[in-house]
């Protein structure tokens, strides 16, 4: 039990969770300390970089800056989320098939934020790709492997 906490309840990939949070535990904190999902990265934990993006409500958030009790009641989607029985997603398949990733540690965040956008708009233009990327940084791609892993879906008559 943490002193002075809050019981919240929430979803996590489709699993209910009750925890008892402190008042300024991260989302990044729970998911990867507390739930042991450590597929969201942390990377600069002021919400720059992009690397612990998460979905909170099919939103994209940055799990370092995002408190945890503020989700009572709220669905969190985790790139452990994205694959179903054992096998890749699509997304996760195109990143691999394109040359997406290189080291690798800001691609959940990349993964996350491109399945949100993709929700929204399953065709989207390379420009609205790009600007939705605005908050993903990567130093090893150069962002062109990506815009091809999305764009592959799109030639082929649907998501990734």
């Amino acid at each position: 039990m943490t002193v002075n906490g809050v019981g919240v309840a929430f979803s996590v990939n489709g699993v209910a969770h009750r925890l008892e949070v402190g008042p300024g535990e991260t989302l990044l904190h729970t998911l990867r300390e507390r739930l042991r999902l450590t597929g969201t990265k942390e990377g600069c934990v002021e919400g720059e970089c992009g690397a612990c993006t998460v979905l909170v409500d099919d939103k994209p958030v940055d799990s370092c800056i995002f408190i945890t009790a503020a989700l009572e009641g709220r669905r969190v989607r985790t790139v452990e989320g994205l694959s179903g029985d054992g096998a890749l997603g699509p997304l996760q398949q195109a990143f691999i098939d394109y040359g997406s990733t290189q080291c690798g540690f800001c691609t959940p965040g990349f993964l996350m934020t491109l399945t949100a956008l993709l929700e929204e708009n399953p065709s989207p233009s390379p420009s609205e790709v790009r600007q939705a990327l605005d908050g993903n940084i990567c130093r090893c791609t150069g962002y062109r492997q990506i815009i091809e892993a999305v764009a592959s879906g799109i030639e082929n008559g649907g998501r990734p």
